[in-house]
């Protein structure tokens, strides 16, 4: 539904505006739980980039929820919380650093792998009930073979859970029951 609306607001649609919906405008890059609306003059619009975090519909009226950020805050990559990031070997370590002290967990896997398939649905499930942990995603293939290389990943699935850019706990295959333990325990320290 968002996207439609996005849509339907382009650039042609209403470019006889003095002001329009930044989303119109802007391509999307960052999202945000922001429920404040952004509209931006022409003078404004230089070097701007917007999310749509979602689109309220009533009855009565349309609201746009969106969030401003200049290019500067959305370089490098992002990581929602409550939802599995899919990383590479170019993003994997910013992320990790920008995590801070934050506990970050990553599922190592490969698109081949059985297991793997059984245990993602409840890997998800963790990352909406650890808020305050990150929890990435790393496909094991040819392109980031040397990320998997330096974190010496000899199975997969291997659970990697690090803690000030640190590896500090591993869990070897699907033990879903092993994994939580981990996590209990690296958070509580």
């Amino acid at each position: 539904m968002a996207l439609q609306t996005a849509a339907a607001l382009s650039p042609r649609s209403i470019s006889s505006s003095t002001t329009l919906p930044c989303a119109a405008k802007h391509p999307i890059i960052y999202s945000s739980t922001s429920s404040s609306s952004c509209f931006l003059s022409p003078s404004q619009r230089k070097n701007v980039a917007v999310g749509l975090s979602g689109v309220t519909t009533s009855k009565r009226k349309r609201a746009w929820a969106s969030t401003v950020k200049s290019s500067l805050d959305t370089v490098g990559p992002t990581v929602n919380v409550g939802q599995v990031t899919e990383v590479d070997k170019d993003t994997f370590w910013p992320i990790v650093k920008a995590a801070g002290d934050k506990t970050v967990v990553l599922d190592m896997y490969t698109q081949w792998c059985g297991p793997c398939k059984v245990i993602a649905p409840k890997y998800q499930e963790l990352s909406k009930k650890y808020l305050d942990v990150v929890f990435l995603k790393l496909d094991c293939n040819q392109e980031n073979k040397p990320l998997a290389k330096e974190l010496g990943i000899r199975v997969v699935p291997t659970f990697k859970i690090l803690k000030d850019n640190q590896v500090v706990k591993e869990v070897k295959g699907a033990k879903f029951d092993d994994l939580v333990s981990a996590i209990d325990v690296v958070r509580s320290s």
